[in-house]
């Protein structure tokens, strides 16, 4: 069921909801939480489209929120506030509705979407683009416990890797680090297998990609050896090698899909690490919702060192393929506590065996 309201109000959008699931016999329950995304009329489609995949393991009241911004100084002062309300099959397992803003009430969005949000339910706010500098201390991100960016949709995401860091605050996350959740319990495991130490680590990837950026400052975090960042052509990150005091450990994924794990003295195994759809990475984040003190140790750590050469990398800018190093730091790293096994779980140098 698909209800459109023109030049509406807030009261009567929650009336629409009403009257919308009595026609359908609908109950209000079995939603645990809203999704806020805020978006431009370009990235809308997709971005909802996502989210209506990943409310098939989170029920939810997703809120679309579109800015309209006027051209015509004449339009900016008309506020008026759109909205299209969907129910039943026409929003899967849960409700939808989209906001379009325009005018002033775009600077207010926030008491826009209040009166909408479930009651005694979290609220999570995702910007697919375009997300404010400094999430936490946006309108629309003040009233979430989440709040999801994306630094890989932006023109420049080094930079906006830098600016996440700055103003991170408990709830921030990222999809570029969602991405490398299976790399991350992948080297993990890998660790797990052998008693060595490891020594020093090369992460290989696309260049000016964050999740790349990001598992090498993971990497360098909880490992405290010195991480070397090589570029290649993707897709996305390609290999992670960690050289120990037995052998080599090598995740290499050339294709995007199938990966090739070795491990010295043991036969190489082909693992599945295909790259994900951003409704499996909305998925995964939607159930966690406390905050992610791993990512906001790695953020910390590397960040202010992504464009710092290391010594003796100036001769690796002729050999086709640029580098630089994370270098480990001076003294002891304060390490973040431990979370779930299976997502969570970080690499821990080894001592060789006596």
């Amino acid at each position: 069921m698909k209800t459109d309201l023109t030049d509406t109000t807030a009261s009567k959008i929650n009336k629409a909801l009403v009257l919308g699931r009595r026609a359908i016999g609908t109950p209000a329950v079995g939603m645990v939480l809203t999704l806020v995304i805020v978006t431009d009329e370009e990235n809308a489609y997709d971005a909802l489209r996502a989210a209506s995949d990943a409310a098939h393991e989170h029920p939810s009241r997703t809120l679309l929120v579109i800015k309209r911004v006027s051209r015509s100084p004449r339009d900016r002062t008309q506020s008026r506030l759109d909205a299209e309300v969907r129910l039943g099959a026409d929003a899967g397992t849960g409700e939808t509705i989209v906001l379009r803003l325009y005018g002033d009430v775009v600077d207010h969005a926030q008491s826009v979407v209040l009166p909408l949000l479930l009651p005694d339910a979290p609220v999570v706010v995702w910007w697919p683009v375009n997300a404010p500098l400094d999430p936490a201390k946006d309108p629309l991100g003040a009233l979430a416990q989440r709040r999801v960016t994306d630094t890989y949709a932006c023109e420049e995401p080094i930079r906006e890797l830098v600016a996440r860091a700055d103003a991170y605050a408990p709830g921030d996350t990222d999809l570029s680090w969602t991405r490398i959740t299976p790399w991350r319990s992948m080297l993990a495991a890998a660790l797990d297998q052998v008693d060595c130490e490891v020594q020093s680590v090369e992460v290989e990837g696309e260049e000016f990609n964050p999740s790349c950026e990001l598992l090498a400052m993971w990497l360098a975090d909880r490992l405290d050896v010195p991480v070397r960042r090589t570029v290649s052509s993707g897709p996305g990150l390609t290999a992670v090698r960690m050289d120990t005091d037995c052998g080599p450990v090598v995740l290499d994924r050339a294709d995007g899909s199938l990966a090739n794990l070795s491990i010295q003295g043991q036969p190489a195994r082909a693992v599945a690490l295909k790259r994900r759809e951003t409704a499996e990475l909305i998925a995964e984040e939607l159930r966690r919702l406390d905050p992610d003190d791993t990512y906001a140790s790695a953020l910390r750590y590397g960040v202010d060192r992504l464009n710092a050469p290391a010594k003796g990398d100036e001769g690796a800018a002729g050999d086709g393929k640029g580098a630089r190093a994370v270098p480990a730091p001076v003294g002891t790293v304060a390490k973040a506590p431990a979370k779930d096994a299976a997502q969570e779980k970080a690499p821990v140098r080894k001592a060789a065996a006596k």
